[in-house]
């Protein structure tokens, strides 16, 4: 059975190591001695000053080598799925004269494009509202930003690529996916572009304990809903993932993947299913004639799902007392669309709400059952399904609680669906 749409009538790390979200001061940068008053007032001069030297010399030397080992810019993540691909930039605010001089025309002009634009051409869009300002990343400070096209657009994005002669700069790109199995000989010949291709899994929840990590001390990565039964009193509230183990994480993309995570190395797919992002998409394409996944929300926004599902009080008169089940639980979903007098009532709108109700229900159900088996009970909801998709996560949100009897708190993500082109962009910088 499953709901009918409604809630019911300390230590600094070096520059080469974990980068952070704020830019640390020239006293606490590598290259800096901190001051130690007690400890020199105890030390001999001629030694303080040797130390000094040692200290200084051990800084440039690990500057030195992060240089060395940084790859030339630009810096770029890519997750390729089955519907959407997306992209973080790194943009360096720290260039100095020199590098200005010197760098060249293609870089610039990349740089320009990228960051003057919120849209690039009809259907790619830079999420401004996501981005990342004053990021240190591999010793340079700069700004993340996050762009996401369509798949099937992938041809223009490697023309955009090829115009402004990308390989002149890099001959690989870090990217992960499916896309970056199929779409590798297309890099290659269409762009003269070389693809790393990274594990999915594996960039996904480095992408997560990252972004994560460095959002902290500001405005929360993570958040859920409080009240969720109680449609009157159900607020948005910030949450702190410290200490995140074990965790189940559930990525709705097209499909669905479940993984069981209980540290940054160690985690396992317990499952997933067929019916994700892509199957709300498509059917709402075929029942209601619209083609994006903006105008399905809207259409499914405006609907009244229970026209089409049939619940349990369509059955009983009522609730089903014996085993708990509500009257407004559903226990058929699209089960009215049986009768021919009812196909005829029902509207675009509410065949889009019944249709993301469903495939909702289906996620949440399947969700439950891992953390039962698993034994656990944080369970964090990621995925570009959940993009703009505050009905869903509503939804999730209740059934994780109702049906839990509150044991279970479903936890969401403000970046969704970038963490995997995140994981691939530390790839790039810090290979594993």
């Amino acid at each position: 059975m499953a709901f009918n749409g409604h809630q019911r009538d300390d230590e600094t790390t070096d520059e080469d190591e974990t980068p952070t979200k704020q830019p640390r001061s020239a006293k606490e940068m590598p290259g800096y001695f901190r001051n130690e008053p007690n400890n020199e007032a105890a030390a001999p001069a001629g030694r303080a000053t040797n130390d000094r030297r040692t200290s200084n010399s051990t800084a440039r030397h690990r500057s030195d080598s992060v240089k060395k080992t940084r790859p030339p810019f630009p810096w770029f993540g890519m997750d390729i799925g089955g519907t959407l691909v997306k992209l973080v930039y790194f943009e360096p605010k720290d260039i100095t004269a020199e590098e200005e001089q010197e760098e060249v025309e293609n870089l610039k002009s990349i740089r320009r494009y990228l960051t003057s634009n919120t849209a690039y051409g009809k259907t790619g869009i830079r999420d401004v509202h996501l981005e990342l300002q004053d990021l240190t990343l591999c010793g340079r400070t700069g700004n993340l930003h996050f762009i996401r096209f369509p798949t099937h657009d992938l041809p223009a994005f490697l023309q955009m690529g090829r115009n402004k002669h990308f390989s002149s700069l890099h001959t690989t790109l870090c990217a992960t996916g499916g896309g970056a199995y199929k779409f590798e000989s297309d890099f290659r010949t269409m762009a003269d572009l070389q693809l790393h291709k990274l594990d999915e899994l594996d960039c996904l929840i480095r992408g997560v304990l990252y972004i994560d990590s460095v959002v902290s001390s500001g405005s929360s990565e993570c958040y859920y809903f409080e009240n969720p039964t109680d449609p009157d009193h159900c607020v948005q509230r910030p949450y702190t993932l410290e200490n995140p183990y074990p965790l189940l994480l559930v990525n709705i993309g097209s499909g669905v993947s479940i993984l069981a995570v209980y540290s940054e190395n160690n985690y396992k797919r317990v499952t997933g299913t067929s019916l994700g992002g892509g199957t709300f998409l498509g059917l709402c394409c075929l029942l209601t004639g619209c083609s994006t996944f903006e105008e399905a929300l809207e259409m499914a926004s405006d609907g009244e799902s229970t026209r089409v599902d049939k619940l349990v009080r369509d059955i009983y008169g009522g609730d089903y007392e014996r085993f708990g089940l509500p009257g407004w639980a559903v226990a058929s979903s699209f089960g009215n669309m049986m009768s021919k007098e009812k196909r005829e009532s029902v509207s675009k709108e509410d065949l889009a709400r019944a249709t993301l109700v469903t495939i909702t229900n289906n996620i949440g159900s399947i969700t439950r059952m891992c953390a039962l088996n698993e034994n656990i009970e944080r369970v964090v909801f990621v995925g570009n399904f959940l993009r703009v998709n505050t009905l869903s996560m509503k939804l999730l949100a209740y059934a994780m609680d109702y049906w839990s009897k509150g044991q279970l708190k479903a936890l969401f993500l403000r970046h969704e669906g970038y963490f995997g082109a995140v994981g691939a962009l530390l790839e790039l910088l810090h290979p594993s």
